[in-house]
């Protein structure tokens, strides 16, 4: 799940760490009236989307005077706003941070996430911060550091030292970097977090480490034990066909292809979307009906798929266990009925009730693709697409 720039700001400032001083707004009118109550003669005017790169599509102006806060917000709200994050079709922005300008003298980057090899939280720091930190790692990888932190000690003083020291933060700066890593650290633990973003982290004005710019996203398996964190969670951000499919138990992630897939289990899911792609054909989703699968939410499952106009074939490819096949093929068949599906349909069965499942599509006397395998239903999606 992530958050807003403004909401990470918020929960900052909970855990000690320094963020410059500012509101959200959600009209121009109220844009000029907090910058005049944050006070100074420089602000910056930020499009919040959950996304990044918002500087290079024209997200984040400078203002000199109250009438450019105006002006910017003015701009920027209502705006389509496209980044390398977003894609061609770019998102909506709805409200906009205000925050005082700083005199930057250096930027850093420097994160948290969960490293999946060590299985354990790792520190990401460079001394090389802002909006082209991609650029960075991609061609002086030297330049990031990396550090594992041992969840049976946490991460104690003399290692943020060691990580403020390689990136080049010395003396008075390297007691504010050690109190700000460990800030870090328990927000990350504490909430449940997948990953925590400064980008950039600034030396500011008279010499003060502050957070400029700050990113959040947490384990959707985990984030409900949270109430405060989730009501921070912006629907209006999120895929409509995702928010709806996880109010049916589903996990769908929308994708850029023509053939709809529902399978059960993950690991299952990823196979197949590889199987289609070894076909030379593309997925338009990623859809795990869960071990549980009712007939209903089988039906659901081809509503949600079917919502989005890009899927020209579906694919369903289930492989039972605590689901069965009997289950499965009713809900393909209610379907099919209820929603007269007119793409073709691919279905691939096989574990529990196999047989029953069998006969249910057959004697239903609709047009399925019957499919022996994995290989074969792949195959024979990729083919009805022609």
């Amino acid at each position: 799940m992530n958050i807003h720039e403004f909401q990470t700001k918020m929960l900052f400032r909970e855990y000690g760490i320094p963020v410059p001083e500012g509101r959200v707004a959600d009209t121009d009118a109220a844009a000029r009236n907090i910058a005049e109550e944050i006070g100074g003669d420089k602000w910056v005017v930020k499009a919040q989307i959950h996304a990044g790169g918002r500087g290079k599509g024209g997200g984040v102006k400078i203002a000199e005077s109250l009438d450019e806060v105006q002006q910017h917000a003015d701009h920027i709200i209502g705006m389509n706003l496209v980044t390398p994050q977003t894609g061609e079709q770019g998102r909506l922005v709805r409200r906009v941070l205000v925050e005082q300008a700083q005199d930057i003298k250096k930027e850093f980057y420097f994160g948290l996430i969960i490293d999946r090899v060590s299985q354990r939280i790792a520190v990401i720091a460079s001394a090389s911060g802002g909006m082209d930190i991609e650029e960075v790692a991609k061609t002086d990888p030297d330049k990031v550091i990396h550090e594992t932190i041992d969840p049976a000690i946490g991460l104690p003083d003399f290692q943020c030292r060691k990580i403020a020291s390689k990136i080049g933060l010395t003396g008075p700066l390297m007691g504010q970097a050690v109190k700000m890593m460990k800030g870090l650290y328990r927000l990350f633990r504490d909430k449940k977090a997948m990953m925590v973003e400064i980008n950039p982290l600034a030396i500011v004005g008279d010499d003060q480490l502050v957070a400029l710019d700050a990113k959040m996203n947490f384990d959707g398996n985990a984030v409900e034990q949270y109430p405060e964190i989730m009501e921070l969670r912006d629907f209006e951000e999120e895929d409509p066909k995702e928010v709806e499919a996880s109010g049916h138990g589903l996990n769908y992630i929308a994708l850029d292809g023509n053939v709809g897939c529902i399978v059960n289990g993950a690991g299952l899911a990823m196979a197949t979307m590889d199987s289609i792609a070894l076909h030379k054909g593309m997925p338009a989703n990623f859809l795990d009906v869960g071990g549980g699968a009712s007939p209903e939410k089988i039906a659901n499952a081809f509503r949600i798929v079917l919502t989005d106009p890009n899927v020209k074939v579906i694919l369903l490819n289930i492989f039972a266990g605590i689901n069965r096949c009997d289950w499965i093929a009713t809900g393909v068949v209610q379907a099919m009925k209820d929603q007269k599906i007119e793409q073709p349909v691919v279905v691939r069965l096989a574990g529990t009730n196999y047989e029953a499942g069998q006969k249910i599509l057959k004697e239903s006397g609709l047009p399925f693709i019957t499919a022996d395998d994995l290989d074969d239903a792949a195959r024979k999606a990729v083919e009805a697409l022609s």
